[in-house]
């Protein structure tokens, strides 16, 4: 006999026992479970005493396992009805998934969406269960060549373990990197819509509760990522395979390196000439993004840009407007919210700003995060026509900056838009893709261990959902501060430290999910990041370090 708390409740079992098979009043509301804080799915069996948490919808990971059921689910729906096409999916704007067809002269149709849902909504009404199958690498290709994923096969190589778990249902056969839910039954939250030359699907939101968010069409964020994928195409790097195969020689390595940071090159040009054009009218330009987008390296690299063009910009910080912080508002949990943006002196900040571009002399404040107060700065007075450079959480947002006209702001947007996949149907996550990039900062500059990072990374979310998102439409210019073969460099610093949190850890799940997918990623070695690369924020030995 054995005893099974979950939520709170002590059960006694005398044989192996299903989490399923545990729940009470079952209706679909529960996603996946916590087993000794190890994430597992509802179908896992249990044989000795254990400590079981219930999850649901408004659980990141619960969120991340309806994604991927829902993919498996589409994709299954398609083969039945068009077992000829080919299709991709990529993460997409209003936070859903774009699936296109990779058939030369072939898209999607409204008739062929609609009968795709109603394909989906059956499979889904008769509750099918999804069966999850151990097999070996050499039986998987097998299976992979008679369902055509050929694309698939691709990653075996990288690999390092000898078995792969597929998922069956009603004979359909794939694999989406990532836990299921036991049955059909429980996706029957979703949308799909034509939007040519493809389908978009959402599904429910962690951030809204389990809830879906109403569609915005997010063009500028559309473009963004159309971009992104074109230049992925372009470089033959639109799945972790086809990074790899860039890295079986030191001088592809070299030129794989070079082209990814010539497109950074191209690209701050491209800015430098839109500013330059409109420089008569420019007097402020704000720079924001969310979390590890690389906006501090991205502001020096700009400001070199234009000073090549003769435009020599002054960076203003905003952080030396915090207010003090005993007159800070404190969160709910009693914590000071550096985030919000009444943690700033609003009213300070603009007055300076439009004082400097008046032409008069300005005492900077400057914040002494040890004292948690602003004190005295240095005296600024800018030359005529000098525009002023801020970045931040806040840059973009106009009650920052409410007393100079729209038409005197140049507004930037930057974020890496990551579009590259594991396979056809496995995107990679852009936001796990910047909690790497945190989790190696924030130990190499703040001696901080991945626990730490990842015990804040809800709060940063929270942040940039309140503050940031809602501002990146109708800006003058999106910078993608994604380097294609950046993860081949981040793995090696990542990896050990995400394999120090302890299983028991409430972190472990988040953690051993990132190392799932790195662990396919081929070394590229520090030295052959320039000093001046975006990725060197993270890895350091930036040569804008100190500036």
């Amino acid at each position: 006999m054995f005893k099974v708390t979950m939520n709170g409740k002590v059960i006694e079992c005398n044989n192996k026992v299903k989490v399923l098979d545990l729940i009470e009043n079952h209706n679909f509301s529960y996603i996946a479970c916590s087993v000794n804080n190890r994430l597992r799915e509802l179908n896992y069996e249990l044989n000795q005493d254990a400590e079981v948490k219930l999850l649901g919808l408004d659980e990141e990971e619960c969120m991340r396992i309806y994604e991927s059921s829902l993919r498996y689910i589409f994709a299954m729906a398609t083969h039945k009805l068009y077992p000829d096409l080919k299709i991709k999916f990529n993460y997409h704007i209003s936070r859903s998934i774009f699936c296109k067809i990779l058939n030369p002269g072939v898209k999607f149709n409204q008739e062929m969406v609609d009968n795709i849902e109603v394909m989906m909504r059956n499979i889904i009404k008769q509750d099918l269960p999804l069966k999850r199958i151990i097999v070996t690498n050499e039986e998987v290709e097998k299976i992979y060549r008679q369902y055509d994923l050929t694309d698939k096969i691709d990653i075996l190589q990288y690999r390092p373990e000898k078995t792969v778990h597929l998922y069956e249902c009603d004979g359909y056969v794939n694999y989406m990197y990532s836990y299921m839910v036991p049955s059909t039954g429980y996706l029957s939250s979703f949308v799909l819509r034509l939007y040519t030359p493809g389908i978009i699907m959402q599904y429910p939101r962690s951030e809204a509760k389990g809830n879906m968010l109403p569609f915005e069409n997010e063009r500028t964020y559309g473009l963004t990522l159309k971009q992104a994928n074109k230049w992925a195409r372009i470089l033959n790097a639109e799945t972790v395979a086809e990074i790899n195969s860039h890295l079986d020689t030191q001088a592809n390595i070299v030129d794989f390196v070079n082209m990814c940071e010539t497109k950074h090159n191209n690209d701050l040009c491209e800015l430098g000439d839109k500013i330059e054009k409109d420089i008569d009218n420019i007097r402020l330009i704000a720079i924001a993004g969310p979390s590890s987008s690389g906006k501090t390296t991205f502001s020096n690299r700009l400001r070199i840009e234009l000073m090549t063009r003769g435009i020599k910009p002054v960076k203003i910080s905003i952080d030396d407007y915090y207010v003090d912080r005993d007159k800070m508002i404190p969160d709910k949990n009693g914590k000071y919210d550096l985030e919000h943006i009444n943690a700033i002196d609003i009213k300070l900040f603009d007055q300076h700003l439009v004082a400097l571009i008046n032409g008069e002399e300005v005492e900077m404040p400057s914040f002494d995060f040890k004292q948690g107060k602003r004190v005295k700065g240095k005296k600024v007075k800018l030359p005529p026509n000098t525009p002023i450079i801020i970045e931040g959480i806040h840059a973009l947002n106009e009650m920052l900056t409410p007393s100079i006209p729209r038409d005197q702001k140049f507004l930037i947007y930057i974020a890496p838009q990551i579009q590259t996949n594991l396979d056809n149907h496995n995107p990679i996550s852009i936001t796990q893709f910047r909690l790497i990039r945190r989790i190696v900062r924030d130990h190499k500059f703040r001696a901080f261990d991945a626990e730490r990072t990842l015990e804040i990374w809800d709060s940063v979310r929270r942040g940039e959902f309140t503050w940031i998102y809602d501002n990146q439409e109708g800006v003058d210019f999106v910078f993608n501060s994604e380097l294609d073969y950046e993860l081949c460099v981040l793995k090696k610093h990542a990896l050990p430290l995400l394999k120090q949190i302890p299983k028991d850890s409430p972190n472990y799940i988040t953690a051993n999910h990132l190392v799932k997918f790195l662990k396919y990623y081929r070394d590229i070695d520090d030295s052959l990041v320039p000093c001046n690369s975006l990725l060197r924020e993270f890895i350091g030995e930036s040569c804008f370090q100190d500036v």
